[in-house]
């Protein structure tokens, strides 16, 4: 084999992988003799699966997503954001192990900062996922949340946040600041590590110029919408989100790791 692996734990790999999967323990092993053992579920389309294998893979892959989210709640009967470390750690566990494409996440949180909901709203290619904002608001909205966290992976391994990166986040901040809900950070997701925004003092501030065209993440032109296939019914949402809609003036951003409730 081409990396030097344990050649009992490499077959009992390979078998398991057969398995659930699907593809022959033969095509697996002549894979291997070339290549990273990995690819298979990092890159699954470079050993050439059919649509069944393929579908399998992906259903492993987010097995396992989940099963090392599981282990960080392994104490904790309600996980909580208390810091950009926690925030790392927990979507570099759900994005990390994804290599052939770019995928966009939010987590919605509640005053404590703890967990309401966390949604996918972009799965592009391997170099790039559009991102809308306003399925993100909207989504904001109907679950009632004060805070937003921000995280999306870069396939290619860099942890340098794009001109684009930083566009999206900026745009979500000025959306959301009148509305109370405060955008904590955004976590980029390169392999086993992780950029957080907040903890290298790059998160943007609010700015007046309000924009809710979609943008492609790692492409210079931002996709076009109609804007007016959007409407967002807010007559049913508490006076809090809706009180003063003025913009604040800009504060300075925090480089501490622990955030405010």
């Amino acid at each position: 084999m081409k990396r030097n692996y344990d050649k009992e734990y490499a077959s009992s790999f390979i078998k398991g992988l057969s398995r659930l999967t699907g593809i022959s323990e033969s095509k697996l092993k002549k894979y291997a003799l070339e290549n990273n053992l990995f690819n298979v579920l990092e890159h699954p389309r470079t050993i050439d699966p059919n649509k069944q294998q393929l579908e399998k893979i992906y259903i492993l892959n987010e097995f396992i997503s989940v099963y090392r989210l599981l282990k960080l709640q392994e104490h904790t009967s309600k996980l909580s954001f208390t810091s950009s470390k926690v925030a790392g750690d927990y979507f570099t566990a759900l994005l990390g192990g994804i290599k052939d494409r770019e995928k966009f996440m939010a987590a919605f949180l509640d005053n404590g900062h703890n967990i309401i909901e966390v949604r996918t709203f972009s799965e592009g290619s391997i170099a790039e996922a559009v991102v809308y904002p306003r399925a993100i608001l909207q989504a904001a909205l109907d679950c009632d949340c004060r805070a937003i966290l921000l995280a999306h992976n870069h396939p290619g391994g860099s942890m340098s946040p794009s001109i684009q990166d930083r566009d999206i986040t900026q745009r979500l901040i000025s959306i959301f600041t009148p509305l109370q809900i405060s955008v904590l950070d955004h976590i980029i997701v390169a392999g086993t590590t992780y950029h957080s925004m907040m903890e290298h003092g790059t998160l943007p501030q609010t700015s007046s110029d309000i924009c809710y065209n979609a943008i492609f993440l790692d492409d210079r032109k931002a996709a076009e919408e109609n804007e007016t296939d959007f409407r967002v019914d807010i007559s049913n949402y508490s006076k809090s989100y809706l009180s003063n809609c003025c913009f604040p003036e800009s504060e300075d951003q925090t480089d501490e790791d622990e955030w405010e409730l």
